[in-house]
């Protein structure tokens, strides 16, 4: 980690020079001072252009996209002053009412259909002053490689929220920063209700549904954004000034976007630029610490790394069943704060989701929140649908959707939480690998079921790494003839791969059941995206619960699916 002016430090080194004195094991008093740090970076890019005073209305700014982070772009640089053209693929209902509502507040011109995306719409035949785009479009897209030849700035919504900042007159907040492949949006609503707890007016943004901007623009301001930035964002944003920023970890995923994972990786490293109090990395993943060493981030900025074992100095962490900080406080070589108990979590504590709290623990601590205000954030969380949700259990199988597990990583953290999976996986793969991903889950499969109108790349991992385990789906290609189905489940391999999705969910649920033996657990994490089938991963989450519950009907024994469940097989292996 560089600290202007340069001096290389190593992450894992105290940064602040603490001792053990008399006071050992107390906290920091009040506060963190992130105002008495340095003074702001300027971008390089139209430096001019920052705060609600700066010369936006001699602006003319094209907006890629007409979702909701594109909409509040479109909106707030129209209140700006600016002059707004927007353009976006499609062309349905919901685009029609967005376009009528920005042309009422004084949007120039909404371009809907492919052809206006395709390429840099010009405004009375120049090129935009800049480009405000979604993640829709790739960096290698006809309408991204234009406006370079143009010479004209490419802007997340987040860059142009940083340049805003606070209305005038509104709280500026502590803006605390996290990406990472899985995980983002539980850490964030957790930090989220962490804060609140500590009695901040604060707001989860940026990927999580609200648009940083409309953050932002909120009259009265708040005390802390809990901010989730997807790679595609970081890729588009140039600076900003976290007073603590978090990278969860990193896996291949998304190549196809970002052309490679080095790409993929510069992208996500973005994060820890210019941070101010804290840059927060995961202790087991050294990819990220060497992320931290890399970063040019402001003077007496330190490094503090989570892990889910015993924390070194400058870490958060578990001691028993006890979160433990040994970071923020006085005398942290031979003390630490506890932070909460495995018990928080409630009758399951996945050790994934106690990595999220943590990081999100260590966000919250840079800012100073007390520690009794992490517990009570744990503790009032309340997690999100479609990630390692029990929807049911009958005759000792538990049921578990775990739709958001969309790339082999997540899916790893979720086969790792129970010991005897019946696993129902597959769908579009993105471009990723899964021979890591099924050998470390080999010895957890007792039967695969594969959605998918083709997941013949994961039916050959299954075939060289677990060929033990019993695998049926996979929507082989017509000219592979490896693992191709016999005459015997024919018809079951077709409904797999139907492109109605809720009838292939349905063939897989009634195949787990089939197969499932009591103390196992049926756990529906794809470990791909669900565009082949469905129209989100959502969509699908709510297909297995769906099929889940006929099933449960017809059987006759359905009940809650937040029941504390016990039974050999449904215990995480925290």
């Amino acid at each position: 980690m560089t600290n202007r002016p340069d001096s290389a430090q190593d992450p894992r080194e105290v940064q602040d020079g603490a001792d053990d004195g008399d006071d050992a094991g107390t906290e920091y008093e009040g506060r963190l001072d992130v105002a008495g740090t340095e003074p702001e970076r300027e971008p390089e890019v139209l430096p001019a252009l920052r705060g609600w005073d700066a010369p936006w209305s001699e602006l003319t700014v094209a907006v890629a996209g007409l979702g909701l982070s594109g909409f509040a772009a479109a909106d707030t640089l129209a209140e700006l002053g600016a002059r707004v053209v927007v353009v976006d693929a499609g062309a349905g209902e919901r685009q029609r009412r967005s376009a009528e509502t920005l042309g009422l507040v004084g949007v120039d011109d909404v371009r809907l259909g492919a052809e206006h995306a395709e390429s840099l719409p010009l405004v009375d035949g120049a090129a935009p002053d800049v480009l405000v785009t979604s993640p829709g479009w790739r960096p290698d897209s006809t309408l991204i490689v234009q406006a370079a030849e143009h010479g004209v700035p490419v802007w997340s919504e987040v860059e142009l929220a940083w340049r805003l900042g606070p209305r005038p007159g509104a709280k500026d907040p502590d803006w605390l920063v996290l990406t990472g492949t899985n995980g983002k949006t539980t850490t964030v609503r957790l930090l989220e209700s962490m804060l609140v707890a500590d009695g901040l007016r604060a707001v989860a943004c940026g990927n999580v549904g609200m648009p940083v901007l409309d953050a932002i623009r909120d009259p009265e301001g708040y005390d802390a954004l809990a901010v989730e930035l997807s790679s595609f964002q970081l890729h588009y944003t140039e600076l900003l000034d976290p007073v603590a920023s978090a990278v969860l970890n990193v896996a291949e995923d998304h190549v196809d976007w970002h052309g490679s994972f080095a790409a993929y990786c510069r992208d996500k490293a973005r994060i820890f630029e210019n941070t101010r109090v804290a840059c927060v990395y995961n202790a087991d993943s050294p990819l990220t610490e060497r992320m931290v060493a890399e970063a040019d981030v402001q003077e007496g900025c330190r490094a503090i790394g989570f892990t889910t074992d015993a924390p070194g100095p400058s870490m958060v962490g578990v001691v028993d069943d006890v979160l433990a900080d040994r970071a923020y406080l006085v005398g942290r070589r031979s003390r630490a704060l506890e932070l909460g108990l495995l018990s928080d979590f409630g009758p399951m504590a996945p050790q994934h989701l106690v990595a999220n709290a943590l990081a999100a623990a260590a966000l919250a601590r840079a800012a100073g929140v007390a520690p009794e205000a992490v517990q009570a954030g744990i503790r009032t969380h309340e997690p999100g649908e479609h990630r390692i949700q029990p929807v049911a259990q009958s005759g000792d199988v538990l049921w578990v959707n775990d739709t958001k597990a969309t790339n082999p990583h997540a899916a790893t953290a979720s086969l790792t939480s129970f010991s005897d999976v019946v696993w129902i996986a597959g769908g579009l793969p993105k471009g990723v690998d899964y021979d890591e991903l099924v050998a470390a889950a080999a010895p957890r499969l007792r039967h695969v079921v594969l959605l998918g109108t083709d997941s013949s790349q994961l039916r050959s991992s299954l075939q060289r790494h677990a060929p033990g385990v019993s695998v049926v789906g996979g929507g082989v290609r017509d000219d592979d003839d490896e693992g191709r189905p016999d005459r015997s489940t024919a018809s079951l391999e077709r409904r797999l791969a139907d492109a109605d999705g809720r009838e292939a969910m349905r063939a897989a649920v009634e195949e787990a059941s089939r197969v499932a033996e009591p103390g196992q657990t049926v756990l529906m994490a794809p470990a791909a995206a669900s565009m082949d089938q469905f129209t989100s991963y959502a969509t699908r989450g709510e297909a297995f619960i769906e099929a889940v519950a006929e099933l449960m009907d017809r059987l006759g024994h359905r009940r809650p699916a937040d029941a504390e469940t016990t039974g050999p097989g449904t215990t995480p292996e925290a």
